[in-house]
């Protein structure tokens, strides 16, 4: 019996080698490149007559390759490893060295081979899958090939980003192979948007997540890579897939990756802390092109508004937000930055509503917020104006105005602060009032002024002035900070805003003065009289708080340094003059400590301008009265103190105070006469009320519109009485046009224009096509007649320079020779 088993055996051996005499030679060579013990390796020798043979008949690559996937297929499943290396050695080794019009139908082997591989659950199979893949995507193909689908790889690779493999070696292996893998997919992919679309929603949704999970993983990791082992490592090489892949991204595919960053962050609870979030669009932004960096910030705040998310949450967000705009702003320009001003003002509004409703919802929406926390509010007002102030540092200063402009738009006048929140009252209007004016203050202190006309246009100012009477102190006290940050162009602020005594000399102070440019005088005269107006009723208001008298005098310091004209300076004396006078008064029921810091103000005010003028009269008499001041009433000099425990302020005042207390008109007026100024505006009392013409809203259009000419009782014979001149306005402009056309279109101009449309329409109407062909040849032929004659008259001349006359009869009268202008003859000295 062991006898007949043997030979049957070597017949059967005997035949199979028989048999695979009669396979395809490519067969025959596929099969020569295994050896017979699986630990050998690949067979080298044949290996190259392999490749030599699939060089030369490129032919034949799709079979090869099609036989190579079969028998890898069929050691996978009797699990020899060795025989699966050998193939995709070979593999490898054949895509490198063919670049031949098949290579396309032998990837499809190679993909195929790759798809078995990954499927065997095999870390080592996987890892051998994921180096052919990057090999392959290494290579640069001659042709394109728009047939290829890699949802199979993505799935795979993606799910091996995840691997939660018992021994940490071969779990780091796998997730860095599988960031590899998704690597070489984008890069494959990405270049070529005819080819597998790598930006569709389905994949990105796997990609992106598996970049940013394996970032997290090691975030916060102290050890630092080297340089030669970034590869090695799951967060460097994520951070690395994630930065290649969005600087690849164009406009219409950054959202594409920007949705599953934030689905992401929402899913795993990453906001707060914010910390990896900070990192993520940072390494977001310093990736992308620099022209479309405006869009991550336009997501966010889009992200913002679409979500109902907790205070704590939308304050990480804004806080990002800051980061983020940091690096956007230098290419953010145009309308992106008044759209996300806008949208950050209206998230403050919203904040606001929230506030004033007790979390019980947004005011006019019947959503309710479970989570209402007021000081997470509050939190995230100020991170907002933070952030507004992060922007515009980055902005040019041209852009700051316009933002400060816009800001000053979203802010309700004083006599419409009721009426700014629809359920909420003046409350409300008074706590949206002091919100945007903080953003203003925010962004006006990353604003350098230079021209007092550029900074404060008419449209910005009246507003911000109409604001600083307000009845709220808090409101009124941030317009004056306003005014202090883009009056001060010399820091002189500071040594101001402090609540100390008089100094006797001004030196101490170290101010900056210097002389006010030809615009500064310009902004006097135009915008002068209206800012003192204001200063001055801001004084009276009577629940001014210190802070309040201290900003007042603030203002009045950085006119008299930065604006000192000599214009302004008479305006400046009149101000402090009628300051006292409102003190002194007893038409108002101003509390006794209130007098006391108006009287305090206008003492170190005067002081301060006496120096300033340098002239010693003056200086004497404003010493003068301080000094006896000193002596009777401490209370009525600075420091300013309004605490009732304050014995000085609870002391009470007669109700007119000596003369030798009070700044006197009459020696000011004296003192400034002799030094030549002109003191004759100091004479006239500073009016209650602002003229019509310097009210805020009013337009001069229509103020100038009415003329009213009165004639005078005692008209002079030699001087004739002026006309006002009338402004030219747009108005004006299109008033006269109405007119012209209306008296154009009436009377018997109206009639005669209906005749001739009547006749025209008659003639079209009755007459044939010959005859309306006949007339308009004769048209045609009157303009050729008179064109002709124009060039004639060009061309040539009825009397030429080069001509000579003619005259055969003597009776005839002259003929010129008409000469053409191109057959003169010039001297030589005027042709060049």
């Amino acid at each position: 019996m062991p006898v007949v088993t043997g030979m049957m055996n070597y017949v059967y051996t005997g035949c199979c080698n028989c048999l695979s005499r009669f396979k395809p030679r490519y067969k025959r060579l596929v099969d020569n490149i295994y050896p017979t013990s699986p630990d050998d390796g690949l067979v080298r020798s044949n290996m190259e007559k392999l490749t030599y043979y699939a060089v030369s008949h490129n032919e034949k690559l799709n079979r090869i390759g099609k036989y190579l996937a079969h028998r890898l297929n069929r050691d996978i499943y009797r699990q020899q490893t060795n025989y699966v290396k050998i193939s995709m050695m070979a593999v490898d080794e054949l895509l490198l060295a063919c670049h031949s019009q098949g290579l396309n139908l032998f990837v499809k082997s190679l993909l195929t081979m790759i798809d078995k591989l990954l499927e065997a659950n095999n870390p080592e199979y996987q890892l051998l899958a994921t180096n052919s893949f990057v090999k392959f995507a290494n290579i640069e193909e001659d042709a394109p090939s728009y047939d290829r689908n890699y949802d199979f790889l993505i799935s795979q690779f993606s799910a091996m980003c995840y691997s939660d493999d018992d021994d940490s070696e071969t779990k780091k292996k796998i997730r860095v192979a599988g960031l590899k893998g998704l690597r070489g997919i984008v890069k494959k992919t990405v270049s070529d948007d005819l080819q597998y679309n790598i930006w569709e929603k389905q994949n990105m949704d796997k990609i992106i997540p598996s970049f940013l999970f394996n970032m997290q993983e090691g975030f916060g990791s102290q050890e630092s890579p080297r340089h030669d082992q970034g590869e090695e490592r799951a967060e460097v090489l994520a951070e690395t897939c994630l930065r290649n892949l969005m600087g690849s991204a164009a406009y219409n595919n950054i959202h594409a990756v920007l949705r599953p960053v934030l689905k992401h962050l929402d899913l795993h609870t990453l906001w707060v802390p914010n910390d990896f979030a900070v990192k993520v669009f940072k390494v977001v932004m310093y990736s992308m092109q620099s022209q479309y960096l405006y869009v991550v910030p336009h997501f966010l705040l889009l992200h913002l508004d679409g979500n109902s998310l907790t205070t704590d949450i939308k304050q990480s967000i804004v806080q990002i937000l800051k980061e983020t705009v940091a690096i956007a702003a230098e290419s953010a320009v145009g309308s992106s930055v008044l759209e996300i001003f806008n949208s950050l003002l209206r998230h403050l509004r919203t904040s606001v509503d929230m506030r004033l409703s007790d979390g019980k919802g947004y005011i006019g929406q019947t959503r309710a917020v479970s989570n209402y926390n007021e000081k997470g509010e509050i939190e995230f007002e100020e991170a907002i104006i933070g952030t507004m102030g992060a922007f515009a540092s980055i902005l040019p200063d041209y852009q700051k105005i316009e933002i400060m402009m816009f800001i000053m738009g979203k802010v309700p006048l004083p006599n419409s602060i009721s009426s700014a929140l629809p359920s909420s009252g003046e409350e409300g209007g008074v706590l949206l009032l002091n919100m945007l004016l903080k953003s203003l203050l925010e962004v006006g202190k990353k604003y350098r002024t230079v021209s007092m006309v550029t900074t404060f246009p008419a449209s910005f100012l009246q507003p911000l002035l109409s604001v600083s009477i307000v009845e709220d102190p808090g409101v009124r006290l941030i317009v004056q900070e306003i005014l202090h940050t883009l009056m001060d162009r010399h820091s002189n602020r500071d040594r101001f805003s402090c609540n100390r005594n008089i100094p006797r000399d001004i030196s101490e102070l170290g101010l900056k003065v210097e002389k006010p440019s030809r615009q500064d005088i310009l902004f006097i005269r135009r915008s002068g009289q209206e800012l003192i107006w204001h200063l001055y009723r801001s004084v009276q208001c009577p629940d001014n708080a210190k802070e309040n008298y201290i900003g007042v005098y603030t203002t009045l310091g950085l006119l008299s340094v930065e604006l000192g004209s000599e214009e302004m300076l008479i305006d400046l004396f009149k101000v402090a003059l009628a300051f006292q006078e409102y003190a002194c008064s007893g038409d108002h029921q101003l509390a006794v400590k209130h007098r006391c810091a108006i009287h305090a103000l206008v003492a170190r005010y005067l002081n301060l301008l006496g120096q300033l003028t340098a002239e010693p009269a003056l200086c004497q008499h404003i010493a003068s009265v301080i000094e006896a001041r000193q002596e009777s009433y401490p209370q009525l000099l600075p420091p300013v103190n309004l605490d009732d425990g304050n014995t000085s302020s609870r002391q009470s005042l007669p109700d007119t105070l000596p003369g030798q207390m009070l700044f006197q008109k009459e020696s000011l007026m004296e003192v400034l006469s002799s030094s030549g100024h002109d003191v004759s505006r100091l004479a006239t009392p500073l009016r209650e009320e602002l003229n019509v013409q310097e009210r805020p809203g009013v337009n001069k259009a229509d103020i100038n519109s009415v003329h009213l000419e009165i004639e005078s009782t005692n008209p002079s014979p030699l001087a004739t009485r002026k006309l006002p001149m009338e402004e030219i306005t747009f108005a004006s402009f299109k008033s006269q046009l109405s007119r012209t056309m209306v008296d154009n279109h009436t009377g018997p101009s109206l009639d005669e224009d209906r005749v001739r449309r009547q006749k025209l329409r008659e003639k079209f109407q009755n007459s044939t096509l010959e005859q309306l062909a006949v007339e308009a040849d004769q048209r045609n032929k009157k303009l050729h007649e008179t064109m002709q004659s124009i060039l004639d008259s060009v061309v040539k001349s009825p009397v030429s320079p080069a001509g000579s006359p003619l005259r055969p009869d003597p009776t005839s009268p002259f003929q010129f020779k008409s000469v053409p202008t191109y057959e003169m003859k010039f001297p030589e000295l005027t042709v060049y």
